[in-house]
């Protein structure tokens, strides 16, 4: 089994270091003068850029100091979207290349000096790699942009037929997946707290992945969330990063921050019945536990369920959930992430319907990995339930 990994690893390093000698050739050695300040910053940034990439995870998963995590993990994961979008810039600057070599030929009468030749070649390559750069860059800097401009708000209005009239109208603030930790802080925190409280919600449904570390590290930055504020208080569920994170101490910290924890187990609100289940990530023993969350239960009440991963819906729907809210999709959070998770989760994001269950797929308010979004804004959504 070692010698298994051993190779994968191997194959995957040897896979990135053939990677960037390609971007090299093609951005660098074909297009920049030799001796040059940009020649030795690009090459330089082609050197450390996968270093960087390959150090990030290992540091936050080798459970490095804090301040090393923080450090490297910028670079690192930005380094990481730069290569999602720097491949397929690279594929089509092969195809563009040649192309372009033919239309400035066509302007030929006669035989071609050596000299203009390679000037030509150096032009082409000077075109096509100045516009693989403006559009991996431009690229990563809107996705940038889009997570650091904070998750907006959507409003759904979810209909169930077990609802009384008296609860018509309930609004329910999800927010899923803000993953404080090294990329994203307090101050992220502080503007997902605020936007969610300027929705004045009846109840915040906090549908896991929290955080991304320990709560040593990231106290201060999941501070805010005790100011959350509704009518029927923030109600919270594990993701598979709690558990990534250490979810004992996690259990507790919530608790301290005004949360009601529903590790497999149900309230009655007016209306309706909450219930929450653990993630599928769980240890064994302590995964999702339906019927312990949805026993004995009155089944002419509707019931919502709050679940970090779509996939669980069709638990739910066996066990007569009218709604399951749940997250972790991240939307796909930036392309073509949405491609593997739409194989995996039954949804990506909105409402959907399975064997008599709705579900609600947020695509989360924050991000894991690469610090950007593209295709997939974040997102609180507030879910207005109505009667029939």
């Amino acid at each position: 089994m070692v010698a298994v990994i051993a190779l994968v690893v191997a194959a995957f390093l040897a896979a990135v270091a053939a990677f960037h000698w390609w971007a090299w050739r093609r951005l660098v050695a074909d297009a920049l003068p030799h001796g040059s300040v940009w020649r030795r910053v690009a090459t330089g940034t082609l050197v450390a850029g996968p270093l960087l990439m390959v150090a990030a995870p290992l540091t936050e998963f080798a459970g490095a100091p804090y301040w090393l995590v923080r450090v490297v993990s910028w670079p690192g994961f930005l380094w990481m979207a730069v290569c999602v979008y720097l491949l397929p810039a690279l594929l089509a600057g092969e195809v563009v290349r040649p192309l372009l070599r033919r239309l400035l030929a066509r302007r030929d009468t006669g035989p071609v000096p050596p000299q203009t030749a390679v000037t030509r070649r150096v032009f082409v390559s000077r075109v096509v790699g100045g516009a693989t750069v403006a559009a991996v860059a431009g690229t990563v800097g809107y996705g940038v942009h889009s997570l650091f401009s904070g998750p907006r708000v959507l409003d759904v209005t979810v209909p169930l037929a077990k609802l009384p009239p008296g609860a018509d109208g309930f609004r329910i603030a999800v927010v899923s997946d803000i993953h404080a930790g090294p990329l994203l802080g307090r101050g992220f925190t502080r503007h997902v707290v605020d936007t969610i409280n300027a929705t004045s919600p009846d109840l915040v449904a906090v549908v896991g992945d929290l955080v991304d570390g320990d709560v040593e590290d990231l106290a201060p930055a999941v501070a805010p969330l005790a100011g959350l504020r509704s009518r029927h208080g923030t109600f919270f569920v594990t993701g598979n990063h709690e558990y990534l994170s250490g979810a004992g101490q996690w259990v507790d910290h919530v608790r301290d921050l005004g949360m009601r924890l529903l590790a497999n187990e149900r309230v009655e609100l007016p209306g309706f019945d909450l219930a929450g289940v653990n993630d599928v990530s769980a240890d064994e023993g302590e995964g999702p536990d339906f019927a312990k969350a949805l026993g004995g239960r009155d089944p002419a009440r509707a019931t919502l369920l709050l679940a970090h991963q779509p996939i669980l819906v069709g638990e739910a729907a066996a066990h007569g959930v009218d709604l399951q809210l749940s997250g972790h999709t991240h939307g796909g959070q930036f392309w073509p992430g949405h491609l593997v998770v739409s194989g995996i989760q039954h949804t990506l994001a909105g409402l959907t319907r399975h064997a008599g269950t709705q579900l609600y797929v947020t695509r989360g308010a924050g991000a894991w990995g690469p610090p950007v979004r593209v295709g997939a804004p974040p997102d609180i959504t507030v879910v207005r339930l109505a009667s029939r």
